[in-house]
This record gives C-alpha cells, sequence and structure tokens, in this order.
C-alpha cells in the first residue's frame, strides 16, 4: 500500500523544479521513498534490439486514464512553445528562467536540448515532472537520442516510431541508476521535429512505480499535440 503523499513531505526533493521559484539553482537530488512491497514491484524495459517498432506502450497505469483539465504552450499559457498539448488534472506547468544561461547549463542542457518548461505533478498527488525541451538543430530521433545519451546512468534504451496528436514522433523507454535508490528506475520521452527544431517531452519520477502511475497524464500530452503556426519559441 502507497502511504498517503503528505507522509512523503519531507522528501519532495526528489524531483525538485529546476529554475522557476524565487533565487539561484538547486540541484534535483533523489529522495529515499517510503518502504514498499518488493513482490508487486515492476521490472525494467527490455533492452532494445536496434529493430524500430511502432507499438506504444500500454500505460493507462494504476490511476486509470487522464482526462484532460488545460493546455500548454499557446498563447495566454504559462509555457511559450512551439507545440501545444493537453495537460491532466492538478498537474501544474512553470516556465523556466533563463534555461540558455551558461551558469545554469548543469541544469538546463541535456545533450543537445534545453528545458523550457516543467509540470509539476505534486499537486496531482505523485512525484515527478513532466519536462519539455527544445533543441534547434537535428532531427527528433537524433535529438531523442543525444538527449538520453547525455543523461547519467542511463542504459537499454529502446526506440519506436509512433505519433504525437498527428504529428510523426519517436518516443524511447530507458533505465537510469539512481544512486541514492541503488536500483534501476524508468524513463520515457517523445520527441518530434517542427520548423523550430525539435520538441523533446520527458517523463522520469522519483522511481518505476510513481513513474509508471504518471503514464496516463504522460499519455494525454501526446495524443491532442499540435505545432502552433508562427510561435515566437
Amino acid at each position: 500500500m502507497r502511504l498517503p503523499i503528505r507522509l512523503l513531505a519531507p522528501v519532495l526533493l526528489a524531483a525538485g523544479p529546476l529554475l522557476t521559484g524565487c533565487g539561484g539553482p538547486e540541484p534535483l537530488p533523489e529522495a529515499a521513498p517510503a518502504p514498499r512491497p518488493t513482490s508487486a514491484r515492476p521490472s525494467a524495459p527490455a533492452p532494445s534490439t536496434g529493430a524500430p517498432s511502432t507499438a506504444r506502450p500500454s500505460s493507462a497505469g494504476p490511476s486509470g486514464p487522464s482526462v484532460a483539465a488545460a493546455s500548454l504552450g499557446g498563447p495566454g499559457t504559462a509555457c511559450p512553445l512551439p507545440v501545444s498539448f493537453s495537460l491532466a488534472k492538478d498537474w501544474k506547468p512553470k516556465a523556466i528562467r533563463d534555461p540558455e544561461n551558461p551558469d545554469f547549463a548543469v541544469l538546463t542542457q541535456q545533450g543537445p536540448a534545453t528545458v523550457r518548461c516543467e509540470v509539476d505533478a505534486k499537486p496531482a498527488g505523485h512525484i515527478g515532472f513532466l519536462r519539455v525541451w527544445t533543441a534547434k538543430k537535428g532531427s527528433a530521433r537524433a535529438v531523442l537520442e543525444g538527449f538520453v545519451k547525455a543523461e547519467k546512468g542511463s542504459s537499454g534504451a529502446s526506440y519506436r516510431e509512433t505519433t504525437a496528436g498527428a504529428l510523426p514522433a519517436v518516443e524511447v523507454t530507458y533505465t537510469v541508476r539512481s544512486e541514492l535508490l541503488d536500483e534501476e528506475k524508468e524513463e520515457r520521452a517523445f520527441a518530434v521535429s517542427t520548423p523550430k527544431g525539435a520538441v523533446v517531452v520527458h517523463l522520469g519520477g522519483m522511481d518505476t512505480e510513481e513513474h509508471r502511475e504518471m503514464l496516463p497524464a504522460y499519455e494525454l500530452a501526446s495524443l491532442i499535440f499540435i505545432y502552433i503556426l508562427g510561435s515566437a519559441s
């Protein structure tokens, strides 16, 4: 049985924000979760065989399918982006401040991509973020591969061709070694190409269980996903 999220309040820095609050940047430390039964622990995804797949992994998740409650990326939304997509109820978006400042590059740059927006899942009862990254150059596949390779401890990446809304997309599932938890945890992302460059939408999480419980919100983001004509981002 999962503990109520209020009991995890002292360790919510597990997926802390980047540069959306006041003050200087802070790293993103992991936090030790409360003990959970190990018998039902999900297994890590299988390593890639190198052959592309068009199948999107089943991700209805224990929380059930998410219902769109808002949109992100369009005029008047929290984050100016070259794309727009739907947000699940109670997920709270914030734009990243000064993401191209070289002093903050360790937090805001990952491979060829720069983080532009993060959507906090804590108000919805989860510990994690949906983050949106952009890259000015490179195909969606090349940017996504560079993004994953640049993440410390990543392995077992499996790529597949898919769609985000009506746009062609590439999706990856992989694992990252958590030094604090001393275990592998799942992460995933999808990328699309736009006339403004590639856009990566990434979902992490404190651990694999938390990650899988947030998948409905991630899937919702990919269902209604459009390029904004004339966007400035």
